[in-house]
């Protein structure tokens, strides 16, 4: 099963640019706390997580085009490569979402963006993070406008979710990293 540590590992050999960093660590904290949602495995869920945009600082025309080979002779099991691919559905791949975790990774690979996008504006970053707060700015189509809310919506019907409660999961899934994803807020810049 892919470890947190091998997925970094993996993830550090393609992936260099620091905003997907930042990116892939939110996913990664979405992805555990989806885990401990649905009472799975929390470091193998935040690894997928982590590992999701393993090709796109190097093919970002082709994301997900070079994934899964390469992941594969790395020794990442099918049921991970799938996952993995699968976040990319009806947008660079024909993977379906099946289980919990496709399901998950699919949906908050976006609403991530709208997370961090939202705490960024605060003066405590992500730290006091309400879910109302966020909604108000879901629902403003010009707020972090490229993230695709329709897709986000999507995997929430897949997930069998509303919007409100996945982002609660996914906004106490972040808090304990907003140090290392930059999201204190303004109050702990000077510190």
């Amino acid at each position: 099963m892919l470890t947190l540590e091998r997925a970094e590992e993996l993830a550090a050999q393609t992936i260099t640019s620091p905003h997907l960093v930042i990116h892939c660590t939110n996913v990664m904290a979405a992805m555990g706390a989806m885990a401990d949602h649905f009472g799975e495995d929390r470091e193998h869920w935040m690894a997928v997580g982590y590992l999701h945009d393993y090709d796109y600082d190097l093919y970002p025309e082709e994301h997900l085009q070079h994934t899964a080979e390469p992941l594969r002779e790395a020794g990442v099991s099918e049921e991970d490569i799938r996952a993995i691919l699968s976040h990319g559905y009806s947008i660079c791949t024909d993977v379906e979402p099946l289980t919990n975790m496709e399901k998950s990774l699919f949906t908050v690979d976006e609403l991530t963006g709208i997370i961090e996008a939202c705490a960024r504006m605060r003066p405590n970053g992500i730290t006091d993070l309400e879910v109302k707060s966020f909604m108000k700015k879901f629902k403003d189509k010009r707020f972090a406008a490229k993230c695709d809310r329709p897709l986000i919506l999507k995997g929430c019907e897949m997930l069998g979710m509303e919007v409100r409660d996945v982002a609660q999961i996914c906004i106490e899934g972040m808090k304990p990293y907003a140090a290392r994803i930059g999201l204190l807020g303004t109050e702990h810049t000077a510190e």
